[in-house]
């Protein structure tokens, strides 16, 4: 096929074939790559579904929009969390008992808005989910005590950015709105 004397068309076949090797792993690496960016949503789906263990379940509400914008209101409540857990701490039910006993005496206009923290660490979506499922079992347990679930709104999961503890991160904070 190829004279021994003939190098200069040796080194152009080996280069030839580097080539083609180059993008065929290219092309594989690619794909699994996209694979598992493609796989994310389920894992979040998955953790969206997971039921939220509380004594009370409240109905379920019809329509649920998340709030975006920056935080106002003023803060009645902060609740805090265990590590991967949606389930509401020990405090819960008199914090909550309290809160509703301050939007009983607001303005019928007044509401109340549960934001959900995360820290910044692991998965992000994975984080927000869990935060939104956080806010949601405080929304569900204030539901479950009485409160209109129309007054009731859940703003956008965030992501904490500060120094602090990394328990702070794990919370959702109760705010009454005017």
């Amino acid at each position: 096929m190829l004279d021994d004397g003939d190098e200069g068309a040796r080194v152009g076949l080996w280069v030839a074939v580097g080539v083609v090797a180059l993008l065929l792993f290219g092309l594989l690496g690619g794909l699994a790559i996209w694979q598992a960016h493609k796989a994310v949503p389920v894992k979040a789906a998955a953790a969206l579904a997971a039921p939220i263990a509380m004594h009370e379940v409240a109905p379920p509400v019809a329509r649920e929009t998340l709030l975006q914008g920056p935080i106002s209101g003023d803060l009645l409540a902060t609740l805090n969390f265990a590590v991967d857990s949606a389930d509401l701490p020990a405090d819960a039910a008199t914090k909550l008992a309290a809160v509703q006993g301050q939007l009983a005496q607001a303005a019928p206009s007044d509401s109340l808005v549960l934001s959900g923290f995360h820290d910044a660490s692991g998965d992000p979506i994975i984080n927000a989910s869990l935060a939104k499922r956080r806010a949601r079992a405080a929304r569900d347990a204030l539901v479950a005590a009485g409160v209109d679930p129309k007054r009731v709104a859940l703003r956008k999961p965030e992501s904490t950015t500060g120094g602090g503890p990394p328990e702070e991160a794990r919370r959702v904070e109760v705010r009454l709105v005017h």
